[in-house]
């Protein structure tokens, strides 16, 4: 399935929505509305896209906030982790599909940032949420939360192919987009050899990021 992507800063603290579209036949989803609901439906109109699923990477607030006004606007749920999708009964859960034109959606679970993070993955494009960011990663509030955030990324999202598109819930890093082979290379949480040198880099990003000259 080919894919297109749009991103859309949405507000917040450089939040990131999306919308992503099958080529062949228009049907399309919303990732992460959050401040801009109106934003993202507009844009969905302007390409000519029909939207059939609306989606949240994870419960935060700076990402849920957008959701009723969105519902409002398009009468699509605007799913997380756990709900049942009404019309296709299709629960949101690892390894569910549904779906999008000629293909489909596919959900991801990344718990780490939060318990019910989750990913989804389009043709080659994937939306990371705040699980992975363009050469960072998302935050985590105790050292269990690190480890299974550390086990997501490198079993669940490292695994996709190279040329995997990466699309993260906020503009955080050095570019507003990446691929799984440039993270695999380049992202120093990703470079780590183990779970404890993983921990040790978000216990001392400060300090790291000082030294090495990264806002």
């Amino acid at each position: 399935m080919s894919v297109q992507v749009e991103q859309i800063r949405t507000g917040g603290d450089r939040n990131f929505g999306y919308l992503c579209s099958d080529e062949a036949t228009g049907e399309a989803f919303a990732v992460d509305p959050s401040y801009s609901p109106e934003a993202v439906v507009d844009a969905a109109a302007r390409r000519g896209w029909r939207l059939v699923h609306a989606f949240c990477t994870h419960g935060h607030g700076d990402h849920t906030n957008g959701n009723e006004a969105f519902e409002r606007l398009t009468g699509l749920r605007v799913l997380l982790f756990g709900d049942r999708d009404a019309r296709s009964g299709i629960e949101v859960a690892h390894g569910a599909r549904f779906p999008l034109g000629e293909g489909g959606v596919e959900v991801i679970q990344t718990p780490g940032h939060t318990p019910d993070s989750i990913c989804l993955l389009a043709g080659d494009a994937l939306f990371t949420g705040d699980t992975l960011f363009v050469g960072k990663v998302g935050g985590t509030w105790s050292e269990a939360d690190a480890r299974q955030e550390c086990h997501s990324l490198h079993e669940r999202l490292m695994t996709l192919p190279e040329a995997t598109r990466v699309f993260a819930g906020h503009d955080y890093g050095v570019a507003p987009s990446s691929s799984i082979g440039r993270e695999k290379t380049t992202n120093p949480f990703l470079l780590q050899p183990d779970v404890e040198s993983f921990i040790d880099l978000k216990n001392n990003w400060a300090a790291y990021k000082k030294a090495h000259g990264i806002s």
